[in-house]
């Protein structure tokens, strides 16, 4: 459906310099997601610090800074779309 952002509540138009912007953010989510995946089927040593000698530390960490790179890359794109409601 073309224009069905004009059928959802608190969308505007974007002009065309923001629309490049939303499109460098996405570019950026694709390779940060690529980088995280990544991380995550990293074979990481594993942590003698941890009580089991497993790498669960280090996965946590990664899942922290996924959803603090998610966070981020939100909130560019709604710094861009600066979302009416």
């Amino acid at each position: 459906m073309e224009n069905q952002h004009r059928k959802i509540s608190g969308y505007r138009e974007l002009r065309p310099e923001e629309i490049d912007l939303m499109n460098k953010i996405k570019a950026i989510e694709i390779q940060a997601y690529e980088l995280i995946l990544e991380m995550e089927q990293a074979p990481f040593t594993p942590n003698n610090d941890a009580p089991d000698g497993t790498n669960q530390p280090l996965a946590r960490w990664v899942e922290i800074g996924k959803v603090d790179i998610q966070k981020g890359l939100m909130a560019l794109v709604r710094s861009v779309a600066k979302p009416v409601i």
